[in-house]
């Protein structure tokens, strides 16, 4: 299969750095469900392999993604009630690998980002969009809601701005989007600031910040309580005894760089 058939691209360069790039321009990399079976695939056997740092997510030609493809919402209305439930599994799932993948997972958006899109961008740690990058969570607009994606944006805009866009579908702009948390910030230069990023996430030890994101989802939704504290305090010991902890403070005593930092190419 050529490039061009290809729902998406994906590579992973000498330093562990993953890219996946949604790859239907002709439709505006709108998804459908075999796009998204490519996607759960391919970050199932990068958890397999293990060798990744970091993954980017982009997208092929003007637009970062359309939402849900008109041809595949015709064929899950056709469908009985148990496969739709089939359907958004596995759209639920896509969400929930990219929100618990073990290293930062960063979004890139330019363009038009749509409907189930966002829940990708709200599931990323990081997100930067470009000055042309406009969000809408256009579901209602069809009769339809943003169910699946709706704890990832919820968290990342809050409830109070997740009731008004949700409900009024109203198209957000980057500016608007960086205010409201969805994205980071605005840059029209999105490879370098990629590229800042990347040199920032491979210079600190693997399995910390995979610690640190199990740790920021077991807090965030936690009460501030004794469970808590003691939750915390074991996470912290665990990671002070484990060998990268371990090789970590020695380096910093050290004076030197850690094992994990490799020389860049």
């Amino acid at each position: 299969m050529s490039d061009s058939e290809k729902t998406i691209l994906h590579t992973l360069d000498k330093r562990g750095v993953a890219r996946l790039t949604f790859n239907r321009p002709e439709k505006r990399n709108a998804f459908d469900d075999r796009m998204i079976d490519a996607i759960n695939h391919q970050l199932d056997q990068w958890l397999t392999d293990g060798a990744v740092r970091v993954l980017i997510i982009d997208a092929a030609g003007g637009n970062f993604s359309a939402g849900a493809d008109l041809g595949w919402m015709k064929r899950t209305a056709s469908l009985s009630l148990e496969d739709n439930l089939s359907d958004a599994k596995a759209l639920a799932s896509l969400m929930q690998r990219i929100d618990t993948f073990p290293c930062p997972v960063i979004s890139l958006v330019n363009g038009a980002a749509y409907g189930g899109s966002l829940g990708i961008i709200a599931a990323s740690d990081m997100a930067f969009c470009a000055s042309d990058a406009s969000f809408c969570l256009s579901e209602v607009k069809i009769g339809l809601i943003p169910a699946v994606i709706s704890p990832y944006v919820i968290r990342a805009i809050g409830e109070r701005s997740a009731r008004r866009y949700m409900l009024t579908a109203e198209v957000i702009d980057a500016s608007q989007a960086c205010q409201l948390g969805l994205a980071h910030a605005i840059d029209d230069d999105l490879e370098a600031v990629a590229e800042n990023l990347i040199t920032r996430v491979l210079n600190n030890g693997p399995s910390a910040m995979a610690a640190c994101k199990s740790l920021i989802q077991a807090v965030s939704s936690q009460a501030l309580d004794e469970q808590l504290i003691a939750d915390t305090s074991a996470r912290i010991a665990r990671i002070r005894t484990s060998d990268e902890g371990q090789e970590g403070l020695q380096a910093f005593l050290e004076k030197r760089r850690p094992a994990w930092i490799k020389e860049q190419p």
